[in-house]
């Protein structure tokens, strides 16, 4: 595959979604990184990265970076390389507890996505199937992970919603 394209993988919590989104790197001939932002910030976070590096290959240089990833993105961008960022909800997580500026961030992450020549893949929960939520900060972060699902997958060539392990094409 050639540079400047991007995937988008979405799908509820363990439904198999970065599982799908490594399995796309099994045959491409570039460089791989893989951007983590998940923060060990309790003993099962720290198991579920444990399995996630654990199930890596050696050949994925692993970044940890759990609120600029755009600079990352920019530091390895480049044709034949593959860059996998897993999750988006946990960086928009992160974002909103920094206090940072949601839109703005969002903003910035799909002028990247727009610019970058590598093979970008995102992965994000699709967190709005569920019932509304009791409280003003889960809304907030709902809505914004919604608008940040349809800014990414707007400029994605590709999207697929993952269910029980199963991809389902939605666009490309």
């Amino acid at each position: 595959m050639a540079g400047g394209k991007c995937t988008f993988i979405l799908g509820g919590a363990s439904s198999g979604k970065s599982a799908y989104a490594e399995g796309l790197s099994v045959d491409y001939a570039g460089r791989l990184f893989y951007i983590a932002t998940a923060r060990a910030s309790d003993p099962e976070m720290s198991e579920k990265i444990s399995r996630h590096r654990a199930r890596r290959s050696s050949t994925w240089t692993t970044i940890e970076e759990p609120i600029s990833i755009v600079e990352p993105i920019a530091e390895v961008d480049a044709p034949n390389v593959l860059i996998l960022v897993d999750c988006l909800t946990l960086w928009l997580s992160n974002v909103m507890l920094a206090n940072l500026e949601v839109m703005r961030e969002t903003e910035k992450l799909v002028e990247k996505i727009m610019s970058t020549e590598a093979y970008l893949i995102f992965v994000s929960n699709e967190v709005g199937s569920g019932i509304v939520p009791d409280n003003v900060l889960a809304r907030e972060f709902s809505h914004a992970q919604g608008v940040l699902n349809q800014a990414v997958a707007a400029e994605a060539d590709e999207v697929f919603l993952i269910t029980a392990g199963l991809p389902i094409n939605l666009k490309g």
